[in-house]
């Protein structure tokens, strides 16, 4: 389940040969491998892959993502609609349930703002320098205040505001928590199309990356992962994968301050464009996908099921449990909370 192929090559071509994927350069043959052995594909290359491969993806429900070279996510291949056609109805009538909607928003932003709690806690107890630092006292107050807000709040929009006002502090305070290389990954604040710094420019290439797993993993069990609740309905934009994203978004972050402190990613790592945007270059892209996947082998507990579970299997787990509620099997959705 964890097999990923990432295409970062920008004039590379992927074709079907068989059962296996041929991966070429200027007519060239450079790497071919079995098409069994894959979960999904990646490709930030300009000239994309055959129609033949394109559709045993989507016949084989391999994912199969197109993104720039800058990692902006720009189509998914998408076979015919299988699974059971009466979750998905139940998965609009639930989600048109204003209690229900309600519950499951109070649920994924009550363990985002949680989760980031955490991350800033681990960091106070790990380094005295943030411990002391009252802009980040400051944020765990915000984020503290408005986490004991979200349990009673029956107002979708306001739950949005929190959500809104606790990342703003968040962010304000988040290249704090490096220990190592602070002035070259230096913020401020979040800034997302385009990145106007390095460390923006990984938050939101991995947050492309993670988002696209989940969508894939809604997929598998039968949700439709463009009809979310958190955030609104937008053609073209897997909104319900982007809900779930809110519940790993901190996991991710705890990656990248890992990555920056132990200098596994570095200043040369990225390219500054006329536009003023911060993109991770050819050599970054690589380094940031090896660091992921490596992330997506960890074995963890999982705090829902009190198992260990590679952590690349979390998507698939939450998607499991997100369709339990909503089939009625469980009262309220489990979401994903980590310490």
């Amino acid at each position: 389940m964890l097999n990923t192929l990432y295409v970062t090559r920008e004039q590379a071509y992927l074709a079907l040969d068989g059962e296996n994927i041929v991966l070429s350069e200027g007519g060239k043959e450079l790497v071919r491998l079995p098409f069994s052995n894959l979960e999904s594909i990646y490709c930030f290359n300009y000239p994309g892959c055959s129609p033949a491969l394109m559709g045993k993806c989507a016949r084989e429900n391999v994912g199969l993502c197109f993104l720039s070279p800058e990692g902006r996510f720009l189509a998914r291949v998408t076979g015919e609609t299988k699974g059971n056609v009466y979750l998905r109805v139940e998965q609009i009538r639930a989600f048109s349930d204003r209690e229900r909607q309600l519950s499951l928003i109070r649920s994924l932003i009550a363990a985002k703002l949680k989760n980031t709690r955490s991350l800033l806690l681990r960091s106070c107890r790990d380094n005295a320098s943030v411990r002391e630092d009252e802009a980040v006292s400051h944020c765990l107050a915000v984020l503290s205040a408005n986490l004991a807000k979200v349990d009673g709040e029956s107002d979708a929009d306001v739950l949005r505001g929190l959500e809104g006002e606790s990342a703003k502090a968040y962010f304000h305070v988040f290249d704090r928590l490096f220990t190592q290389q602070r002035e070259d990954f230096r913020m401020n604040g979040r800034t997302k199309r385009p990145p106007l710094d390095r460390t923006n420019a990984v938050l939101s290439f991995l947050y492309t990356i993670c988002t696209n797993d989940i969508a894939s993993a809604l997929e598998c069990v039968g949700l439709d992962p463009y009809i979310g609740v958190f955030h609104t309905l937008r053609p073209g934009r897997a909104s319900l994968a982007c809900d779930l994203v809110e519940e790993f978004r901190a996991i991710v972050e705890r990656m990248v301050i890992s990555a920056v402190d132990l200098k596994q990613i570095q200043a040369k790592d990225f390219e500054t464009q006329v536009s003023g945007a911060v993109l991770l270059n050819d050599d970054g892209r690589k380094k940031v996908l090896s660091l992921w996947q490596n992330k997506k082998r960890e074995v963890l507990q999982h705090p829902v099921l009190k198992e260990k579970v590679e952590f690349g299997l979390f998507p698939y787990v939450q998607a499991n449990l997100l369709a339990k509620y909503v089939r009625g099997e469980i009262a309220a959705y489990p979401n994903l909370t980590v310490e």
